[in-house]
Formats: C-alpha cells, structure tokens, sequence
C-alpha cells in the first residue's frame, strides 16, 4: 500500500472494478469446483495418503477463500489508517479472525520518523488483538508484542529498512493479551523524503497463522505417508524374502520319490499374488520326501497379509514338515496344528489340505481344515474328492480332523490349490472352472505343463487374495 508520504514514485491507482469482478468470479467459481472434488475426495482417515490428500484439498481451499477476500480489499479500495485521535469513545471489541478462514483482514500501518507518530487500521488493531481506543505503537514498542525468540528477527527487519532502505518481507509471532499467539507476514518499505533520507516506513501486516497451521498439516501428512510407504516397502520386502526362503525352491518339475524302483509323483506348483494388494499373503504350497518313502503334500492359507501373516505361516509350514517327518498322519496333524493356532498370542485363523502319498500302493490318505477338495483328472475328466470333516484352523479349540483315502491310477493328475485361485460367484463355480480344463490336462505331458495351463487360465485375472496351485502326476 503506497504511503500519501512517498516522495519518491506516485500513487498507485486503483485496478478497474470489472476486471477485478471477473476475477473473483473466477476465483468463486473454482473455489466450488475445489470443493467438489474434496468433498469425493472425503475417507475415514484410516490411510495416511488420504489425510495428506485431505490436508493438500483443505490448504488449496483456504488459500482460495483468501485470494477471495483479497480480490474484495482491492476492489473496494484500501482501508484508512487509524490514529488514536479518529478512534470513536465507544470503540468496537477486537475480533477474532473468521473461522474457516487462513487470515484476518490485512492491516496496514505507517510510522512517520519526523513526528514520531504513527497510523494503524483498524484490521491492524484486530490482527493483534489490541484495543483501538488504544495509540498504535511505536517502532521502539512493538518488539514488545513479539515473541522473545523472534524480536532479533523484528528488530533487523526494521533495522534494515530504516537504515540500508532495504524492503522488509517477514514473518514473527505475536503475543495477543488473551494469550493467543498468532504468525504475522508483515511487508513493508522505506519512504524516502526529498533529500533521499528515510522520512516514514510503511507495512501491511497479516495473521498467517491459520496458513501456516494448514501448511504443517500437509507437511507433518506428507512425512507420515512417506514413513508408512517405506515401512510398507520394508515389510514387503521382508514378507517376500520369508516367502521365498520357506516355500520349496524347485522350479519347474520335480519327481519324488528319487528312490529308483518307485513309482514316483511328477510335481509343480505356483504361486499367485494379489492383484489388488501389493502385501503378501499367507498361502503356501510344499511336497516333501519323508523317510518311510511317503510324500507329503500340502497347501494351506493363514488368513491376512503382511510380515506378521508370512511369518505366522512360515510357522505352520514348518510344524507341518515337523510333524509328518515324526510320522503323524494327516487327521492327527491337523488336529495339532490347530492347537499351536489356539495357543498363538495373536488369534489366526488358516485352512489347510494334508495329504500323504505311499508310491508302493499308490494310496492318499488325506484331511482338510475348512479348504477346497483336492481335485482329482483320470482319462480326460476330472472330479472333487469327497472331504473329511475338519473346520478352519483356529475356529475352535479340541477340533478333531477326519481323514480319507484314495487309490490313485498310473497318468492320474492331482489338484491341489487355496482359495481364490479361480474368481467365482461360488465354491461349486470355481470348481467346474478348474474341472474344465480336464481335456486340456489329458493332452499335456508334464505336471509344469498342467500348471501352465493354470496360470494362462486364470493368471491374469483379476484376484483379491493371494492362490498358491500344486498339481501331482502319476507317473511310473
């Protein structure tokens, strides 16, 4: 705000009024728009993304309320100062910024070094919370509204200004006598007389407390998101690394027993992620050689995601492998297994498939806890084995796990796999989905060949949770 005292360049003239109209149409018209999309924008605050989104919609929101305000002040022209001889008897109480608002109305002061007087309006006396009954304070005394730690700041400020006429651009905190403190921008330059020496100073000054407050929101949002986004990639990292240091390391085919003489299992699985979460699940997948000559087959799931869930399952697997080594069939195993759920800290609920092979019979006995059937594909058809009893692992304490048995056939194909490998509308869906690709398997030669074809099927498709697909052939 040129100062009526400035020697040294002439009086600003006021813009037009239509262009500055049109310019706050414009800016309304915004302002609706930007709240339109914060108000779609609006979550439950749970996502640390969200709030930084929130935050940046509210700051963006605010600043347009403000250029608003702005855009009236100039249109209707520049307040009057105020002296303390124009101040009325009965003077209005200060005011409190608006609320929703970054700023209160800018003030505007100017302090005359000839006559030692000086001029507040009375936005100015309203900012600083100060009675306009009141005289405006002095150079000398306004260091005594600041804070202690930024009156150095104010006084080089004003320092710089009056000596080296230097521009001032600067913020400080004020203390307001209910105790609020509040962030004032104050700019300002020297007025020079005609001999070039500094005659008056004039500034406008105003609350950016409400501005700043938002803009630490954003930051402090914007660090959390940063701090749960690493945290989230080291987890991942680490699920993955678990993941791939238990699940079997064989890629492609592999045959058990490797005892020569034996009818033997050509093996391959797989493993599917989510396609809607980048955190790794609990499925898993395993064939293992025993030392009576049986095979263990197996897949479960342990329900969630993240390091914990991958840990956990790292935990079953491993008692799994324990357990059938010492010769526990798969009934009693299940039943085991679901006590160590029981006694876990932390409630978890999983479902699993057991199966033990003996190549000298070609018999699989068999039990599941709450999992899809294995399926079974002879001579280009296929079918869902008959399940045992068994609930979910974790669901209740001292649940008992039936078993059941197969003979399988030289060329016989076996399926085992977690839920959600197949999306469906139901179980039965999924089924005959997987069951469709009986003439498909028929034709294909090795069990990798089988689980191929899986994953060409549904691999691409779109999947809430992770699937883990093992598929046994037969051979001789």
């Amino acid at each position: 705000m040129p100062s009526h005292l400035s020697a040294d360049r002439p009086a600003a003239q006021p813009p037009g009024r239509g262009s500055v109209d049109a310019l706050i149409s414009q800016t309304r018209r915004l302002k609706g728009d930007m709240d339109a999309v914060r108000r779609d924008a609006q979550d439950d605050g749970s996502d640390p993304q969200g709030r930084w989104q929130r935050a940046l919609y509210d700051l963006a929101l605010h600043q347009l309320n403000d250029l608003d305000e702005h855009l009236a002040q100039l249109r209707d022209g520049p307040p009057v100062p105020t002296t303390a001889e124009s101040v009325s008897a009965t003077p209005a109480a200060p005011t409190a910024p608006r609320r929703g608002s970054l700023l209160s109305r800018v003030g505007s002061a100017e302090w005359n070094l000839l006559t030692d007087e000086a001029s507040w309006s009375g936005e100015l006396y309203q900012i600083l919370g100060r009675d306009p009954a009141t005289p405006p304070l002095t150079l000398d005394e306004l260091p005594s509204l600041v804070l202690d730690e930024d009156r150095r700041k104010l006084t080089s400020m004003v320092t710089d200004c009056l000596v080296d006429a230097k521009p001032i651009d600067g913020e400080f905190r004020v203390v307001r006598p209910d105790g609020a403190v509040r962030t004032v921008h104050m700019m300002g330059e020297p007025v020079l007389d005609t001999d070039g020496s500094t005659a008056s100073m004039w500034a406008v000054l105003r609350d950016v407390s409400e501005l700043r407050r938002s803009q630490r929101v954003v930051s402090e949002t914007r660090d959390s998101l940063q701090r749960h986004q690493h945290r989230a990639q080291t987890e991942h990292r680490l699920a993955v690394e678990l993941q791939e240091a238990v699940l079997p390391p064989w890629r492609g085919s592999l045959r058990l027993p490797h005892r020569a003489g034996l009818e033997s299992l050509d093996l391959a699985a797989h493993y599917l992620p989510s396609s809607t979460s980048a955190l790794i699940g609990g499925d898993w997948y395993d064939a293992l050689e025993l030392a009576d000559g049986d095979m263990l087959l197996s897949v479960g799931d342990l329900t969630g995601h993240g390091v914990a869930v991958t840990s956990g399952m790292a935990t079953l697997l491993g008692a799994v492998r324990g357990m059938a080594m010492a010769g526990t069939q798969p009934g009693q195993l299940l039943s085991l297994l679901n006590q160590l759920l029981d006694a876990t800290v932390q409630p978890a609920l999983g479902s699993a498939v057991c199966c033990r092979y003996r190549p000298q019979t070609r018999s699989l006995v068999w039990a599941q806890a709450g999992h899809p059937a294995p399926l079974l594909f002879r001579g280009g058809t296929g079918r869902r084995l008959s399940a045992p009893d068994g609930v979910l692992l974790g669901a209740t304490s001292g649940a008992v796990y039936e078993q059941a048995e197969e003979t399988l056939e030289a060329g016989d194909l076996l399926l085992l796999h977690t839920d959600g490998l197949v999306p469906r509308d139901s179980d039965a869906e999924a089924v005959n989905r997987l069951l469709d690709l009986a003439p498909r398997f028929a034709e294909a030669r090795t069990a990798q060949d089988c689980v191929r074809l899986v994953v060409e099927e549904f691999g691409e498709t779109e999947r809430a949770d992770d699937a883990c697909v093992l598929i046994a052939k037969v051979t001789v």
